[in-house]
């Protein structure tokens, strides 16, 4: 076995440099040359440039939100508008309903009013239970007297 792994390429002996063989290295240096900074003027331009660009978006971005507020607000009111619309609504509704001639006449009989006929005049007298005298009566009657010479042309 020791014959095949002397004849093996793989495991060839290490050759020995021969010193008359060097290999010369030979050293250059590049020069670079660095380009001179900007000078004082272009940078204050860019500087001012920089800072213009950000007061314009900083402005632009302001107006945005400005704009989104008032948005809200709109649609804010919008809805109140609404809910006033329909309370008043109700409220017109109820008042047709409180004005109507039926519910009238039944609250003047409620309230214990007389109504008289319209051939006597078109007035509403209050009768009381209480105050049933002659002076009230002759009131009543110089009242309604005095709304037929006024209603005759």
């Amino acid at each position: 076995m020791p014959a095949y792994i002397q004849g093996n390429l793989a495991l060839d002996p290490k050759r020995k440099p021969n010193p008359q063989q060097r290999v010369k290295i030979k050293e250059t240096t590049k020069v670079v040359y660095r380009n001179a900074s900007l000078p004082a003027q272009e940078k204050m331009l860019y500087l001012f440039t920089v800072v213009l660009c950000v007061i314009v978006a900083g402005v632009i971005i302001w107006r945005f939100a400005a704009i989104y507020q008032m948005n809200a607000n709109i649609l804010k009111m919008q809805g109140e508008i609404r809910e006033i619309q329909a309370q008043n609504s109700a409220l017109k509704q109820e008042v047709e309903k409180l004005q109507s001639p039926d519910r009238l006449k039944e609250e003047a009989a409620r309230l214990g009013f007389n109504i008289q006929e319209e051939k006597q005049g078109n007035t509403v007298a209050q009768v009381t239970a209480t105050s049933k005298t002659k002076s009230s009566a002759t009131a009543v009657a110089s009242s309604v007297k005095t709304t037929k010479s006024a209603s005759k042309p």
